[in-house]
């Protein structure tokens, strides 16, 4: 088995056509096909099936794909982790987060970074904690900025905490509502919902379920950006992070008397991947962002920076 052929049956199985295998592979389709061949020989068991025209992974290749996926990515670093000796003039960050760490935290680090190493590609993927997770242990991201779950993060997952947020009801200034109330208030007033699958919206219906009522639901089915814009309509609030409110002048945020309504941030990659020099350098990069928050008394309200000291913070990533 060799790598070239673990790149051609990677480019068939995304893109299920030989074909197009063959042009992003940049190889002729008949050299990529007797690849694919030789694999399946070695292997002993046919990895796609070939029914007019319809490519699919047989349950050999639904087994090899995961695999395969981890040993190209683990060549990669490796390439990487070599080029990144001559002093971080080049390289790669794949860096997943959540929409709502996108907008509050991520850019402003991604350009310090930038301006910093611009040498260094950016890769960034928008997506849920899950999707996350299974990402970074699939070897498609090199790190990850994930929302803790009640049991922890995933145990082949190496993370350090980098802030806890409180959830506040972001609503229309038009909306009369009290400075502060318990979340029970809600049950009188129609919500926007997040899109099923999407974390916020299981950390909703759970609190809300907690504080006794079955949440109503205005509208329901979008992302982030998009529900902060149905809650400026003022179609209904919605239990946000505080992080994503900072600048928007048609929202208003509401805290709430309840202070298990929170959650905690941390900055994740694969335990068994040692992390490239340009990731140590993000990370770092990452908590100098942080630490000027602190420095010029601008942590956003009901954001909760991690006590950790630069030197403790080290220690969980050598």
């Amino acid at each position: 088995m060799t790598l070239q052929q673990l790149v051609y049956f990677l480019a068939v199985a995304e893109t299920r056509h030989f074909t197009r295998a063959a042009e992003r592979a940049r190889v002729a389709q008949p050299s990529l096909s007797k690849q694919i061949h030789g694999l399946e020989s070695e292997l002993g068991a046919p990895l796609f099936t070939r029914a007019r025209g319809n490519i699919a992974l047989t349950p050999a290749g639904e087994a090899l794909l995961p695999v395969a996926k981890r040993i190209l990515s683990d060549v990669d670093t490796a390439r990487q982790e070599v080029a990144e000796l001559v002093g971080l003039r080049r390289g790669r960050i794949r860096l997943g987060a959540t929409p709502s760490l996108c907008v509050g935290v991520l850019a402003d680090a991604l350009r310090m970074f930038h301006d910093r190493y611009p040498g260094i590609e950016l890769v960034v993927e928008e997506g849920g904690s899950r999707d996350l997770t299974a990402a970074l242990l699939g070897g498609d991201l090199d790190l990850a900025l994930v929302i803790v779950p009640p049991q922890g993060v995933d145990p082949a997952l190496t993370s350090t905490p980098v802030l806890g947020e409180h959830l506040v009801v972001a609503s229309s200034p038009d909306l009369d509502l009290p400075e502060s109330f318990p979340l029970a208030v809600l049950r009188d007033y129609p919500m926007v919902m997040f899109r099923r699958g999407y974390d916020l919206r299981e950390t909703t219906l759970q609190a809300c379920r907690a504080a006794g009522f079955e949440p109503r639901f205005a509208v329901e089915g979008g992302e982030m950006d998009a529900v902060l814009r149905f809650v400026e309509a003022g179609l209904g609030v919605a239990l946000v992070p505080s992080l994503v409110l900072p600048g928007r002048r048609g929202l208003r945020a509401t805290s709430l008397r309840a202070p298990g309504i929170r959650r905690k941030v941390a900055l994740a990659h694969r335990t068994d991947v040692p992390p490239t020099a340009a990731a140590r350098a993000f990370r770092s990069v990452l908590f100098e962002h942080l630490d000027a928050w602190v420095a010029a008394d601008a942590v956003p309200v009901g954001v909760e920076l991690t006590p950790e000291t630069p030197a403790v913070r080290a220690q969980s990533w050598t």
